[in-house]
């Protein structure tokens, strides 16, 4: 299973409301709004080592574009600028080059801050980003072999419920609840269904499956999914690969049952293979071809070993 939660995240530096500090100054009161109501946004970025020794983030603008929509959906007003993110961004990398040399995980978030209680508060807005080593989200071996994965008893919310095109921190309980009902059933990760019984996505990652047909699925932006950047990612490069994929919004459960591969992609999750969902093995219980190629494909881009998607790319 994975270990994720019991990793002790640290590193030397944030970057809080325009200045980077000490890690452990890095403090909000215990009367911040967002602590008792959920009003925040977020965003998972990587940093990673490319094949020349440089450090470069993945799809950056396209991350902090995703955190000031979230924002805007929300009614969040945001103190800072596209540029002035990115540049925050790559200044806390720059700060701690020595730590981060093989690469990390980023985290900005926006949250509502103290002042004024109750749900018709509107308080100013305190931004911070942080960087840390985190290695595999659902471990090096789930990587190289494939997860065991569990549908959810948890239902993913209604598009009207859950604004499924901004990552809002309070949404995110819908999650956990379903993340912490697999791992502890034995299972490594969960898959939510949407209202109407249908397949929407895990607790943290977009899903793809590959039928009997060699057809890639995964369901569409008009149900309840995040607008995964690394699932825009996978589908650029399996079009690029010439590879059949259909959004198709009915992908029933059983249809992962008898899938010949399962994927998820994700920030954090990269491209983990699914080798069982609720007892029943995925194809040969092992990384198929399709997934084998996707990741592949992924870590050779993120890597700086594709020329052709060096725009992904933003160097430290």
């Amino acid at each position: 299973m994975s270990s994720t939660s019991s990793t002790v995240l640290r590193a030397e530096h944030i970057w809080l409301d325009g200045k980077v500090m000490k890690w452990d100054e890095g403090n909000v009161h215990v009367m911040t709004h967002a602590l008792h109501y959920g009003l925040g946004v977020f965003e998972g970025i990587r940093a990673y080592k490319t094949h020349d020794g440089r450090l470069a983030v993945f799809r950056l603008r396209e991350h902090i574009r995703r955190l000031l929509d979230s924002a805007h959906i929300i009614m969040l007003k945001m103190p800072y600028t596209e540029d002035e993110l990115v540049e925050a961004t790559l200044e806390l990398l720059r700060k701690q080059k020595a730590q981060f040399a093989n690469g990390a995980y980023l985290r900005p978030v926006a949250f509502m801050g103290d002042g004024a209680m109750g749900l018709g508060a509107v308080n100013p807005t305190r931004v911070g980003i942080t960087a840390w080593d985190w290695g595999a989200y659902l471990g090096d071996k789930g990587i190289k072999e494939g997860i065991r994965a569990k549908v959810s008893s948890f239902t993913r919310n209604h598009v009207n419920v859950n604004m499924v095109r901004g990552k809002i921190t309070g949404q995110y309980v819908n999650s956990i609840l379903a993340k912490r009902e697999a791992v502890l059933a034995g299972y490594d990760e969960a898959i939510l269904l949407d209202i109407s019984g249908f397949v929407a996505e895990a607790s943290g990652e977009n899903i793809f499956m590959v039928n009997k047909k060699g057809i890639i699925k995964t369901p569409p932006l008009s149900s309840p999914v995040l607008d995964g950047i690394t699932r825009d990612t996978v589908l650029k490069l399996l079009k690029d690969a010439g590879h059949t994929t259909i959004e198709e919004v009915t992908v029933t459960r059983d249809a992962l049952y008898i899938a010949n591969e399962v994927f998820f992609t994700g920030t954090a999750a990269e491209i983990t293979p699914v080798r069982e969902v609720d007892n029943r093995q995925i194809g040969d219980g092992k990384p198929g071809p399709i997934s084998r190629f996707v990741q592949d494909m992924y870590f050779r881009v993120v890597r700086g070993q594709e020329a052709r998607y060096a725009d992904w790319l933003t160097y430290v």
